[in-house]
């Protein structure tokens, strides 16, 4: 078995990013659902990126953040603000922030939903642990680095047990962005990045290829490719 990489260049929009993941979400559904019709299985893949900021709500927010919150989540304009179906709360992504979604279908690799979360957080540690920085997880969502500072967000979604959406990892994200909202409801907690943590000069691109071997390693595959969103059918 094959794992694809669409790293997606430069600075992209949530509303790209989610647009290409529906795509592939609803290629493996076609297949859970008319097999007959492929003459393969579509091979899992992972979108690495960097968002323009954005403000994110789980689903069990949407539609309880105000019309006054959202206004002041966008910033004058700096920001978008959009309603998520993965799980968790409020959460910002930006650049300077590897997103990595894993399109994947845990039942053909029997992996359970509370594995799947289980292994993000191994491999965002993993991938943080190549790079000199010690992370762990505690009773709170997410990968920290102590039990104060937050340097990964996980929230997923599942349809059939095709996963969505996956995590953030704050490689040299602004913290203003953060300090603006309470990350992930987890009041008096803070939220770190690789440089904050001492670790300077690594580009969310590079970092983004080592979570996704990582990822790859963990799942079992040892084939990774890359692609590029005009290959996707």
């Amino acid at each position: 078995m094959r794992l694809a990489h669409l790293a997606l260049p430069n600075i992209t929009s949530y509303k790209h990013a989610s647009t290409l993941q529906e795509h592939l979400v609803s290629s493996l559904l076609r297949y859970k659902a008319f097999p007959a019709q492929f003459s393969t299985p579509p091979d899992p893949t992972i979108i690495t990126a960097q968002f323009s900021p954005v403000y994110t709500c789980g689903r069990r927010e949407v539609g309880s953040v105000s019309a006054k919150q959202q206004d002041y989540l966008r910033a004058g304009g700096e920001a978008d603000f959009v309603e998520a179906m993965r799980g968790g709360q409020t959460t910002f992504h930006g650049p300077g922030q590897l997103v990595a979604y894993p399109v994947i279908d845990l039942k053909r690799h029997g992996i359970s939903p509370r594995d799947y979360i289980r292994l993000l957080e191994k491999t965002v540690i993993k991938t943080c642990g190549a790079y000199g920085i010690k992370a762990f997880t505690t009773e709170n969502p997410g990968v920290w680095t102590t039990q104060e500072r937050k340097i990964a967000a996980v929230g997923v979604h599942l349809r059939r047990n095709v996963t969505s959406h996956g995590i953030g990892l704050n490689v040299n994200t602004d913290l203003w962005w953060f300090s603006r909202i309470v990350a992930c409801g987890l009041e008096g907690k803070q939220t770190t990045t690789f440089e904050r943590e001492g670790v300077h000069g690594n580009n969310v691109e590079e970092v983004g290829r080592s979570f996704v071997k990582n990822f790859a390693s963990g799942v079992g595959i040892e084939d990774v490719y890359e692609i590029t969103e005009h290959e996707l059918s």
